[in-house]
C-alpha cells in the first residue's frame, strides 16, 4: 500500500529532531525502522536527501526542496481532516437520498418534508418512491424505508414504528355485498390481492375461542405489487384488501375504509424501519432525518 505521507511525517521528524533515534522515539518506531524508511524515500526519488555523520544530519539541496513541499502537504492533509471533522460536527448537509414504500412516502413522509427541510436548511432531500427492494449501494442511496426483516447483513436497520394487517372495505362495497361475520364468508367476496408473494392469497385468522391461527384462501379479480395501488382499489370499493394499517389509518379515521373480521386478525406486527449501510461513523444527515421520523411519525 501506499502510505508516501506517513513516510513524508517520518523524514520531517527525522529533520525536526536531529536524529532517527530522537524521530522514531516520537513516532515509536525503531531507529533502523526510520532509517528504512528514509533510504526506500532515496531509493524511489533517485536522490540522497540527507546526509549522515556520526554527529549530525544535513538536508541536501533537494532534501531541503523536498521537505519543504513535505511540510506543505501533511499541512493541507490535517486542514482537510479538520474542515470534514467540523463539518460532521456541523448541521447536517449535503444531498441526502431516499427511498421508500410509495404509501409509506405519500402519507407520512411527504407531509413532514417541509418541516424537516425547515430544520435542517442545508440538506437537499432527493426522495423515491417504489415498493420493490432496491440495492442501496447500485442505486447510490442513503437510507430506504422498508418493512420486514433484514436479508443484507451489511445493512443497520433502526426500527420507526410497528403496524399490522387490517382487512378493509369501503362502505359502498359493504353496502352491497354484506359484511363478512366469519372468514368462511370470504368465499362470497372479491379479494384484492398482491402477485409478488403467492402466500398472500391465504390470509391468517386467529380463533377466538382457542387462540389457534389458520389460514384461509382468498380469492379475487385483482392482484397488484404495491399497497398503495390495493389501497386505491379498495377505496373505490372493488373488493376486500388485506393490508399494512399504516397504509389506510387515515382512511378508516376519515370513515372512507371499514375493518372486518377484527375478532379474527392475528395481528400479526409489520415492522417499519429505516435501513441504511452500516458504517462506524453514520453521516449527521442520515442520522438526523432517522432522528425526526422516530420523534414525528406516531403511529
Amino acid at each position: 500500500m501506499d502510505n508516501r505521507a506517513g513516510e513524508m511525517q517520518v523524514l520531517v521528524e527525522v529533520v525536526d529532531r536531529g536524529s532517527f533515534s530522537a524521530a522514531g522515539r516520537a513516532l515509536r518506531l525503531s531507529p533502523s525502522g526510520v532509517s528504512k524508511i528514509v533510504s526506500r524515500i532515496e531509493a524511489r526519488l533517485g536522490v540522497r536527501l540527507l546526509l549522515r555523520s556520526t554527529r549530525a544530519l544535513m538536508l541536501t539541496t533537494e532534501g531541503e526542496a523536498y521537505v519543504a513541499r513535505a511540510r506543505a502537504i501533511l499541512t493541507e492533509i490535517e486542514a482537510a481532516e479538520r474542515q470534514v471533522a467540523a463539518g460532521a460536527a456541523a448541521l447536517p448537509s449535503g444531498r441526502l437520498r431516499i427511498s421508500s414504500l410509495v404509501a409509506f412516502g405519500e402519507l407520512y413522509l411527504v407531509p413532514l418534508i417541509p418541516e424537516f427541510l425547515a430544520r435542517y436548511p442545508q440538506v437537499q432531500l432527493d426522495l423515491s418512491l417504489t415498493d420493490s427492494v432496491i440495492d442501496l449501494l447500485g442505486e447510490r442511496t442513503d437510507l430506504a424505508l422498508r418493512t420486514g426483516n433484514l436479508r443484507d447483513s451489511s445493512l443497520k436497520a433502526r426500527r420507526i414504528f410497528d403496524s399490522f394487517r387490517v382487512i378493509v372495505a369501503s362502505p359502498d362495497y359493504l353496502a352491497r355485498h354484506g359484511v363478512p361475520e366469519t372468514p368462511e364468508d370470504l368465499d362470497r367476496h372479491n379479494g384484492l390481492l398482491f402477485n409478488f408473494r403467492r402466500t398472500l392469497d391465504d390470509w391468517p385468522f386467529r380463533d377466538p375461542a382457542t387462540g389457534a391461527v389458520y389460514t384461509r384462501t382468498v380469492h379475487g379479480n385483482f392482484e397488484g405489487n404495491s399497497g398503495a395501488v390495493v389501497r386505491r382499489l379498495a377505496l373505490a370499493g372493488l373488493g376486500l384488501a388485506r393490508i399494512g394499517r399504516f397504509h389506510v389509518q387515515k382512511d378508516i379515521e376519515a370513515g372512507r375504509l371499514v375493518p372486518v373480521l377484527e375478532a379474527f386478525n392475528p395481528r400479526e406486527v409489520e415492522q417499519i424501519s429505516a435501513v441504511y449501510v452500516g458504517h462506524a461513523h453514520l453521516d449527521a444527515r442520515i442520522r438526523a432525518f432517522i432522528d425526526f421520523l422516530v420523534e414525528r411519525i406516531d403511529a
